[in-house]
């Protein structure tokens, strides 16, 4: 297999701060009443490709690990997006090309990691392209639940987490990019991504701040 069609071996690099964050376009807010949150594909095959115990992969999980105790703690539907191993070629689509045939069917790779694993009550999305709205009743679960905002952390920044926030938007889902509980091949691509979504796309956040405006609406209850 070339090069190209792995996952990278993914150096240590800092978080983004929330002075780091660029300017959103839109003044959107979370609200818990509309809000869902995306755990996106924190499953043990992408998140080993970081050096462990390390930024950003450490800290990163515990901000996202904070974000799902408060949205299960105020009621606040909580997703996760996760792939099943060894996918058949029609399956795993053009995909192939780029990546190779992905994840094995174990747990080894499959599961999602330990700080956040899923609970009663969550809803787990098999995923098969990078958005995590393709060939998924992601949408219609969003709507029936009354949610037209939606939280995203995990990984990749600029690959599934991106392609999911745009797609969110063109179905006039508002996204929230919450910036340090995202991960990314890099700094760069990192920093790239939180600039086109919030140019363009949706709002980005820090969790303190997507953690102060759900502690807002309390105060105002």
């Amino acid at each position: 297999m070339s090069e190209s069609r792995r996952l990278p071996s993914i150096a240590p690099y800092d978080l983004p701060q929330q002075a780091d964050l660029p300017a959103s376009r839109a003044d959107w807010l979370p609200d818990p009443a509309r809000a869902a949150l995306l755990v996106h594909d924190m499953q043990a095959y992408f998140v080993d490709a970081f050096t462990p115990d390390c930024a950003p992969i450490a800290p990163m999980i515990a901000n996202l690990a904070r974000l799902v105790a408060m949205c299960r703690a105020a009621g606040v539907p909580v997703f996760y997006t996760a792939q099943i191993g060894a996918q058949e070629p029609h399956d795993r689509g053009l995909q192939r090309h780029l990546w190779g045939p992905g994840m094995r069917h174990v747990p080894e790779h499959e599961r999602i990691v330990a700080p956040l694993a899923s609970a009663e009550g969550d809803i787990v999305l098999v995923k098969h392209r990078y958005s995590a709205f393709q060939r998924s009743n992601f949408a219609e679960l969003l709507a029936a639940r009354g949610r037209d905002q939606l939280l995203i952390g995990g990984v990749y920044a600029h690959i599934g987490c991106q392609c999911t926030a745009a797609e969110a938007f063109q179905r006039d889902i508002e996204p929230f990019f919450i910036a340090d509980a995202l991960a990314d091949f890099s700094r760069d691509w990192h920093e790239a991504s939180l600039a086109n979504v919030a140019d363009c796309l949706g709002v980005v956040l820090s969790t303190e701040q997507a953690l102060a405006s759900f502690q807002r609406d309390d105060d105002d209850a």
